[in-house]
């Protein structure tokens, strides 16, 4: 026992010994890790930035329209095809034309007919003051005047019997009404035969619609008739799109619309262009928002005919948003990210301060800092920022 005893006071100096020769390592580990770290540094900046909004939107074409035909017919004829390149005026599709001929003939004769009656001839435009009948007509009244005044001055003195006046002046009444129905005969022949041009020109104009044409310049993008099929009126024979210049429309949240103008500037990139960044300028804004998304569409037009951009193209868009004011930025080497939070260490009487942000908008290598935690002038660790911490001391080995 007291040998055992003798040993553990043995081993306990030892310890002690041991202990007290190790103080002098530790303060100089303490005393090592204190000495400042060797950063270099950039210095904080303003700039003006533009706002800038991603979203997402699509391609239109520039017109896209349904030819169909306003007469019901056969079709005789299929001029185009799909994919098929037309120009405005170019012939579509033919209707069997022969009953529109027919019916224009007939409105024609009837047309003749009714001018013949009058004496004018069919290419005649102005319309007579008189006809035959009312001239006719004019002669019989202006005898049976005679008549009935002469005899009006004798039945005074006895010369004509009353019974002979009486008869005179019904016969001077008749041809009154004679000559008066003659005048509206004429009216409602001028009339008629107005008609009937009428219906000459709508004959025409029916045969003419049995020719189908294109509206515009454009594209077949279905052809939906072929021939042989009958059409009801306004029957649907062929989709004709226009595909330059193109429509790009994008839908704006309602946070930024009260931001965008006609006349902001966009950019966009395609799936279908890869690498290839496409601008345009907001042309018409939707003056009311989506019910349904809360959202407002722009619509921009492109100038650029690149055949890589159809309509229907699913596009991402960068929208130039208004003008920032003056805004402090930093390198982007300044920024450390770590665990989802994004930190800038400012260097400050000789140690590092560290700074929590939110990153704004990013150009050309440099980064906002929006909250006012960094200013102007400030300087900055571009280097080593993994090894920094708050209030670490820190000797500035090179700057900007």
């Amino acid at each position: 026992m007291r040998f055992l005893f003798t040993a553990w006071v043995i081993i306990a100096m030892v310890g002690a010994g041991c202990a007290r020769r190790s103080d002098p390592g530790e303060t100089g580990s303490k005393a090592q890790a204190q000495e400042p770290l060797a950063v270099r540094v950039a210095r904080a900046e303003t700039r003006a930035l533009s706002r800038t909004l991603a979203a997402t939107g699509s391609l239109a074409a520039d017109e896209t329209v349904t030819v169909s035909s306003e007469v019901a017919g056969r079709v005789a004829e299929m001029r185009v095809d799909f994919g098929q390149g037309v120009r405005q005026g170019e012939v579509i599709a033919e209707l069997d034309k022969r009953e529109f001929t027919l019916q224009l003939e007939r409105s024609r004769a009837a047309l003749a007919q009714a001018l013949a009656r009058i004496g004018l001839e069919a290419d005649q435009e102005e319309a007579p003051a008189e006809t035959p009948a009312i001239r006719l007509a004019k002669a019989q009244l202006e005898d049976a005047r005679f008549k009935y005044e002469n005899a009006a001055r004798l039945v005074k003195t006895g010369d004509v019997p009353q019974e002979r006046f009486v008869e005179l002046e019904k016969v001077y009444h008749a041809r009154q009404a004679a000559y008066d129905a003659a005048r509206d005969e004429l009216r409602t022949a001028l009339a008629n035969i107005r008609a009937l041009r009428a219906e000459v020109k709508l004959a025409e104009k029916r045969l003419n619609d049995a020719t189908v044409r294109a509206p515009f310049d454009g594209s077949i993008s279905a052809r939906l008739v072929s021939p042989g099929q009958y059409l009801k009126d306004n029957a649907p024979i062929a989709t004709l799109i226009k595909a330059h210049p193109l429509r790009l429309r994008v839908e704006i949240p309602e946070t930024a619309a009260a931001e965008v103008r006609v006349g902001s500037s966009l950019s966009f990139t395609a799936g279908t262009a890869p690498g290839k960044r496409f601008r345009a300028v907001v042309r018409e804004l939707n003056p009311a928002l989506e019910a349904r998304s809360r959202s407002l569409v722009a619509e921009a037009r492109l100038t650029d005919n690149d055949a890589r951009l159809r309509p229907g193209v699913f596009v991402q868009v960068e929208l130039a948003l208004a003008q920032a004011a003056s805004a402090v930025v930093v390198p982007k080497a300044a920024v450390h990210q770590v665990a989802g939070l994004n930190k800038v260490f400012v260097i400050r009487n000789g140690r590092a301060a560290e700074k929590k942000i939110t990153p704004g908008v990013e150009i050309d290598g440099w980064v906002e800092v929006p909250g006012g935690d960094v200013r102007v002038g400030d300087q900055v660790a571009v280097s080593r920022l993994a090894a920094l911490t708050d209030g670490a001391p820190v000797r500035v080995e090179a700057g900007r």
